[in-house]
């Protein structure tokens, strides 16, 4: 489980524009228990963000970023044991001018700043984290994620108006190094996602790509597993747990703001850890079950609403296919959820996750008409993938959850 002490540090990076080294130094010691692969044996996340900014400095050994408590002459590395001396900044030589002044200037991060200019609307800002993992030349390689990526990201400019410049993409085909999936990346354009919203945003967080689940040891879980998103690098780095991912983009939510996610994930179904789930039939009836820890700890939002759509029920599988398309591999649940929306079924949150089941179960039969609009255009200009189709079906159920019980065939879905 994750426990968030304080906002201060974060509030602080967003107001003072710390680099991305300096905001991610207060996880690398603490997470260690649980930056585990899914070969790796489970483990619980517990870590706590001070309150303080301290001093920082590399392990002289292994280099990983150590916190030096004020007036400490010397620090222990909990990874690799080394001391590390620490010298009085007073006695310090001078700095020493760069050999190649043409260097080209280091790229900012697009993390440290809020979307530029002023609301797009008088109904607050929209901004949205997209990524896309294909994890290319390795064992785990997914053909349709980037594609999700893409799809997503079009959809959200053209039928929901974002603003491009609102938009952070995280996928191996960016250039910008800290627009490239890994963990460090992931975490920080979550914070940066919710980072000074205001009553009136509307927040989107879309994910595509592997996810995986860990036993859960503290008891917050029903099921009794932890589910998890797997960034580019979680086999050396680990993957991020759902009790961060509820504590970095649902728990801060102030009243007003409107946060909804998309996973496009194995395992997926609670990975928010929001405390409502929609249990719908096939024909359509639906019951929301309990899913509040039986700890008391609240999973909920600090009086926002908090609303995700998911690929599949915690113990299933999402399919990366072409059966769907019939012109390039794509994330099972972001096709249905984008054709949904483009077929006139985005109404209602309960349209919509109907519409999704219903496309989904119904691959390998008729197979979908594609009809045209937003889907068809943006899917026709990408890379044919080579994904075989799928027959008989998909066996995944799209689920919905939420930070609160609602009617989903009265609530108007929008972004």
């Amino acid at each position: 489980m994750l426990t968030l002490v304080s906002s201060k540090p974060i509030d602080y990076c967003y107001k003072k524009k710390i680099s991305l080294q300096q905001f991610f130094t207060p996880f690398s010691a603490a997470t260690k228990l649980s930056d585990q692969s899914p070969l790796d044996s489970p483990g619980d996340l517990k870590f706590r963000i001070p309150t303080t900014m301290y001093m920082l400095v590399n392990c002289s050994k292994c280099r990983t970023p150590l916190q030096i408590p004020p007036g400490a002459p010397s620090i222990r590395c909990a990874i690799c044991q080394a001391i590390t001396q620490i010298a009085d900044p007073r006695h310090a030589p001078p700095a020493q001018p760069a050999p190649y002044s043409h260097a080209p200037p280091a790229q900012p991060s697009p993390y440290s700043h809020a979307p530029p200019g002023p609301p797009p609307n008088a109904h607050g800002r929209k901004k949205a984290v997209i990524v896309g993992i294909a994890y290319k030349y390795s064992r785990h390689e997914l053909k349709g994620c980037i594609n999700d990526a893409k799809c997503m990201k079009h959809l959200l400019i053209n039928k929901f108006r974002f603003p491009e410049s609102s938009i952070i993409m995280l996928t191996e085909e960016e250039t910008d190094p800290y627009r490239i999936p890994n963990k460090n990346n992931m975490r920080m354009a979550l914070y940066w996602l919710v980072q000074g919203c205001e009553p009136g945003d509307s927040l989107v967080f879309h994910y595509s790509g592997h996810g995986s689940r860990q036993r859960n040891y503290n008891g917050d879980e029903v099921d009794g597993y932890d589910e998890t998103l797997c960034p580019l690098d979680f086999e050396t780095q680990g993957m991020i747990v759902d009790d961060e991912i509820n504590a970095s983009i649902v728990r801060p939510l102030p009243h007003g703001v409107k946060l909804h996610a998309f996973i496009d994930s194995c395992h997926s179904g609670t990975v928010l850890d929001l405390p409502f789930l929609c249990r719908m039939n096939r024909s359509g009836q639906y019951v929301w079950e309990d899913h509040r820890p039986r700890s008391g700890v609240w999973k909920g939002s600090n009086g926002g609403e908090a609303i995700s759509f998911s690929g599949c029920d915690d113990d299933q599988t999402s399919a990366d296919t072409s059966a769907l398309s019939k012109i390039t591999s794509t994330g099972a649940m972001t096709f249905c959820f984008i054709q949904a929306i483009e077929r006139g079924h985005g109404a209602t949150y309960g349209s919509i996750l109907s519409a999704m089941r219903t496309a989904i179960r119904d691959v390998g039969s008729s197979g979908p008409d594609l009809g045209g609009g937003v889907v068809t255009s943006l899917l026709t200009m990408l890379v044919t993938g080579g994904s075989a189709g799928v027959g008989g079906g998909l066996r995944q159920e799209p689920q919905l959850t939420a930070c609160e019980p609602f009617d989903v065939y009265q609530k108007p879905f929008s972004l």
